[in-house]
């Protein structure tokens, strides 16, 4: 799959799907072979297989077409009863993990994870699948990859002093990052003591009425503010903090992208963008749309949507169309569109390209 429900389903169970995943990270190992994933719709026999996917049965990505029969002719002979029953079982609307063999074309054996979510229809019956599948034949490559993604996140911050946090977040628990530590020299119990020391001294009261104000609302907001730096002086920096839901609504943890005023600022990726994402609106599709010239019918059909979807999300709909809402920004992020924070707590829509 692409990262994307199924148009019109509903996920069972409490399983995340892909959508909201750190893209940078699964971008990278699907570019190394390592992950790949899927969508199976029941009804039509249809599926989508991810580039990812195609190189990590061996095959190169849009050779053949994705389909049932190519995959279990891939699936090692003494795992295939296994795979066969659990195709079944997601018809009847179950799904669990699951480790197999394939044979690629190559004639190589890989040892594959398997994770999926079942959606289903609003009467109940199951829809339609989607998951992901890991190579997991060598861990030690896998962390090696992580490392170098470390290494670069390592890097960009040394050299451009951005970089991006998650955290869980309560009046009385916060977590600081590694690199604010760095920057300020405090440590983390310092941080728990009064967090507030980060700050320059005549930053602090303003950053204490800021959280106060804004956090409670439960939506995204930017700040400038002053770290006090560990070899003195200060460094004028500039935060996007997003809230990050759970799919029941409730917030699970904040998280920021982080720069140095006046210079290099970076894209919202990961868990920012994921935030950023959760806060879209009914009015910013809209705005969006007009930019673009685009009809619904066009977002319909660049989304992958039906036109009653498109319609529900812009008319603010619950249900259905409220998750699909990460699929048409998706689209209108390809065509050009970003979505960015303004004056505070203000989400713009803009064309930046």
């Amino acid at each position: 799959m692409s990262g994307l429900e199924p148009e019109g389903a509903i996920p069972g169970g409490p399983q995340r799907t892909l959508a909201f995943a750190d893209r940078d990270w699964l971008q990278l190992i699907e570019a190394h072979g390592l992950t790949g994933t899927w969508t199976w719709t029941f009804a039509t026999d249809e599926q989508t297989w991810s580039p990812g996917l195609f190189r990590l049965l061996g095959l190169e990505p849009g050779a053949a077409r994705p389909a049932t029969d190519l995959f279990f002719n891939l699936v090692h002979p003494d795992d295939r009863a296994l795979i066969e029953g659990g195709a079944q079982a997601m018809r009847d609307g179950i799904v669990t993990d699951y480790f197999f063999r394939i044979i690629r074309p190559d004639g190589s054996v890989r040892v594959l994870s398997g994770h999926g979510t079942v959606y289903f229809t609003l009467e109940g019956r199951p829809r339609a699948a989607a998951g992901v599948l890991m190579d997991v034949t060598d861990p030690e490559h896998m962390a090696a990859l992580h490392r170098e993604e470390q290494r670069r996140r390592r890097i960009l911050f040394e050299q451009a002093q951005t970089w991006q946090h998650a955290s869980p977040y309560t009046r009385a628990f916060r977590l600081a990052s590694r690199e604010v530590l760095s920057l300020t020299g405090l440590s983390q119990q310092d941080f728990h003591a009064n967090w507030t020391r980060i700050f320059v001294p005549e930053d602090r009261a303003r950053a204490i009425a800021t959280t106060e104000a804004v956090i409670p609302t439960g939506r995204p907001f930017s700040a400038e503010y002053a770290l006090a730096l560990a070899g003195g002086g200060a460094a004028r920096i500039r935060s996007v903090f997003v809230p990050v839901r759970g799919d029941d609504g409730r917030i699970e943890s904040w998280a920021s992208l982080n720069s140095r005023v006046g210079g290099f600022r970076p894209p919202a990726s990961g868990v920012v963008r994921q935030g950023l994402e959760q806060a879209v609106q009914a009015s910013h599709l809209r705005a969006a749309r007009g930019l673009l010239g685009w009809s619904m019918g066009d977002l319909a059909g660049a989304s992958g949507l039906s036109l009653s979807t498109v319609r529900r999300l812009e008319e603010d709909g619950e249900g259905p169309a409220a998750r699909s809402r990460h699929v048409a920004v998706a689209a209108l992020r390809r065509a050009g569109i970003g979505f960015l924070l303004v004056e505070g707590n203000t989400l713009a829509v803009a064309k930046v390209r």
